[in-house]
Formats: C-alpha cells, sequence, structure tokens
C-alpha cells in the first residue's frame, strides 16, 4: 500500500511529487472550458466553438456521440449534433482526452502511447457502461474518471528512463504498482495522477477517487477519509477493469483483488454482470 494517500495531500507532499515530476500544465482549451461549464448558465455555443475548431476533438465527439454509452437514434457525422447530443458535461471529457494525448504525443514512443490510449478508451467506455446501470454515480464522471485513473503513468514514464522495468517488475512480482514505484522514486502515479486531476481543474471526488485507486483498504475507509462518490468510481472501475479482462482486451493488473469487493459495493449480481459483459462486447465489437 502506497503510504501517500491515507489522507488529504499536504502542501509539502503535493510541492515533492511536482519537485520530482514534470506535471503537463493545464491546456488553455481545458482551462476556457472549465471556466465555461461552471458557470450558472453556460453557453453551450462558446463549449462548441472549442470543439468546432480542433480537428482532433471534432473526431473524439463524433466518436463519443455514436458511441453505446451515448447514442440515442441514428448515427450523426456532424459535430455540432453530436455536441448537442453529449451536452455540456461530455464535452468537458472531450476537450479533456484530447488534451490529455496531445500532452504526452511527443514525448513517447507512438506505439506505447496508442496501445496506453486504446486500453484508457475501453476502461472510460466500460466504465461509463457500469455506472449507467447504477444510481447516484453520474455515467459521465465515471467515463472520465475511467479514462484518467492511470493518466499519470506515461507522465512517470516521460520522467524516469527506467520506469518501463518498474513497471514490469510490478507485474512479474504480483505487486501493487504504487509500492514499486514508491519504493523506486519516492512518488506514486496514484499521487501523481491526483495532482495533475487538481491542477487540470477537474472535480475532487475524481481527484481523490484516482488518489486512492489502488489502495487495498479503501472501500473500509470512512466518509472523512474517501467520499462516498469516489468510492463509487473507484469500485466501477474495478468492475470495469475485470470485463476488459474477462473479454481479452485488458489485463487486470489488481488479480481481481478488489472486484469481490467492488461488486458487494455496488450491488451487483450475476445476472448485472452477465448484462454488462455483453454489452461491452458488442460496444467494442461495433
Amino acid at each position: 500500500m502506497t503510504k501517500h494517500c491515507l489522507h488529504e495531500l499536504s502542501l509539502d507532499e503535493m510541492q515533492g511529487a511536482m519537485d520530482k515530476i514534470d506535471i503537463p500544465p493545464c491546456p488553455s482549451t481545458v482551462t476556457a472550458v472549465m471556466t465555461e461549464a461552471q458557470k450558472d448558465a453556460p453557453d453551450i455555443n462558446v463549449l462548441s466553438r472549442v470543439i468546432a475548431g480542433d480537428v482532433g476533438m471534432s473526431a473524439f465527439a463524433l466518436k463519443l456521440a455514436n458511441s453505446t454509452l451515448f447514442r440515442r437514434g441514428a448515427a450523426t457525422d456532424n459535430v455540432g449534433q453530436a455536441i448537442a447530443r453529449l451536452g455540456t458535461r461530455n464535452i468537458i471529457c472531450i476537450v479533456v482526452a484530447v488534451a490529455l494525448r496531445n500532452s504526452m504525443a511527443h514525448a513517447l514512443p507512438a506505439d506505447f502511447l496508442d496501445r496506453f490510449w486504446s486500453r484508457s478508451n475501453g476502461m472510460a467506455l466500460a466504465s461509463g457502461m457500469v455506472a449507467r446501470k447504477l444510481r447516484g454515480i453520474p455515467a459521465d464522471l465515471a467515463y472520465t474518471y475511467g479514462l484518467f485513473h492511470d493518466a499519470a503513468i506515461p507522465v512517470m514514464m516521460r520522467r524516469f528512463p527506467d520506469y518501463a522495468e518498474v513497471f514490469d517488475a510490478a507485474r512479474e512480482q504480483g505487486k501493487e504498482l504504487p509500492e514499486v514505484e514508491d519504493d523506486r522514486y519516492h512518488c506514486s502515479h496514484a499521487v501523481v495522477g491526483a495532482l495533475l486531476a487538481r491542477n487540470w481543474g477537474l472535480p475532487k471526488p475524481l481527484a481523490d477517487a484516482i488518489c486512492f485507486h489502488h489502495e487495498a483498504d479503501a472501500y473500509e475507509m470512512g466518509a472523512d477519509v474517501l467520499a462516498a462518490e469516489s468510492l463509487g468510481l473507484i469500485a466501477v472501475t474495478h468492475v470495469a477493469e475485470r470485463l476488459m479482462a474477462d473479454l481479452g482486451v485488458a489485463r487486470d493488473d489488481d488479480g481481481g483483488a478488489f472486484f469481490d469487493r467492488a461488486v458487494a459495493y455496488l450491488g451487483l449480481d450475476e445476472d448485472d454482470l452477465l448484462d454488462l459483459r455483453e454489452d461491452l462486447s458488442e460496444a467494442l465489437n461495433g
């Protein structure tokens, strides 16, 4: 268990992590969208102009709007229709996803980034689909969390030349990745990911969920340490990881250690899991 996330991160811990890691600054597009989206009456036209002015964001908007998670009715190839279908909160997903990928684009090998973002996109879709089956966990927030929860892994890899070896060693030894990271670097991708989320203005429950998502006792923590909204996001993604592994499109690096607790916490039964597995298989192969 990595020690850094057992409490609210102190200023010293945040500064220590930022001294070790070059955390990507929040892009101006993300700042602009966050500022507008947080207004009492956000202007969808302002948000739409940001998306429409960027080819990558436009393509992602169309892909997301036509996905199983958000599609309503016929598919669309019109960016304006896609944006209207997605709504304000999902526009944030698009801007953050594309900006995050762009921030790493020239720093790491293209084949690694392609595999990483393919897995992240699959996890985001799976997390959103699990959340949609439940009450109290917004599908759009679960989607963003699934996309973002391991986003600091490329940041760590960019900073530390031997990070790939550490990553592989954790898998081979059956250890939690943050534990191995903390031994070697005195920080972990969970802490760095939480700081990245805060730096980019993402909601606090999402940042806290990133910070705690590898903690073995997350489900036993009180609400004063980890809010129910954050724990719900963690649980949704633990289930999504198993579903992705069952379908052979991703590894469950926790070895299913958290799966039973996540299922119990969310109140899912075997029929629910079967339905989710079938829906996710259709979505990934559609």
